[in-house]
């Protein structure tokens, strides 16, 4: 695992090399940014092949937002490592005295929480971009409406990835406001993926047409 890991800088062939090997990073949550930053990059792609100066402002500001989205996921995946290399020192405290394994268990929990945010961020995120595919879709160019639907395949695919990681951090803790988190992140992800099979119709039906 990269000790400082630069997923902007990194290559892709690297990252997903890093991804397939026995390596305790990258895991799931950072292969949910990567899959919520194609969402973000379809967009804009498709932004910026929609040339009609009706729509100029609106698709301009698509475009703004989804490259700003594209960097945050990289972020974000960045974020997951390091918070993932937290939880695995959390987990090599030592607990042979009673002192120990609180002083444990308190450790770990801080560092789950703090794991259960890059993924959090990254299922608001693949929401916004939904919303973004949402907005483009109507005036977007004819010859690309089947990358709106990509995106938001990939957004899909990002929520429920991410909120796998979500769960995977918060559901051991066993308090009321990890329980109202994961109850939070849970509807995000559903809302997501009504979201998107919403557009892939609609697009399905645009390109029958």
């Amino acid at each position: 695992m990269d000790d400082d890991p630069d997923l902007p800088r990194q290559s892709l062939g690297t990252f997903l090399g890093e991804l397939a090997a026995r390596l305790p990073a990258p895991g799931a949550g950072a292969a949910a940014a990567l899959e919520a930053a194609l969402a973000a990059s379809l967009v804009a792609m498709v932004g910026r092949f929609t040339t009609d100066e009706e729509h100029a402002e609106l698709v301009g500001e698509i475009v703004g937002v989804a490259d700003k989205r594209r960097q945050a996921c990289l972020d974000a995946a960045a974020a997951d490592e390091r918070a993932f290399a937290a939880v695995a020192d959390a987990l090599k405290l030592p607990r042979e005295t009673e002192e120990e394994q609180e002083s444990r268990r308190a450790a770990l929990a801080g560092a789950q929480r703090e794991a259960a945010q890059p993924p959090r961020t990254v299922l608001e995120t693949a929401a916004e971009l939904v919303s973004l595919a949402e907005r483009i879709l109507p005036v977007a160019n004819r010859n690309l409406v089947s990358d709106v639907a990509a995106a938001t395949a990939a957004a899909r695919a990002a929520a429920t990835t991410a909120l796998l990681a979500v769960e995977t951090n918060l559901l051991g803790l066993d308090d009321e406001r990890a329980t109202a988190d994961l109850q939070a992140a849970g509807a995000l992800a559903t809302d997501v993926a009504r979201r998107a099979d919403a557009v892939e119709a609609a697009v399905r039906e645009a390109i029958r047409r």
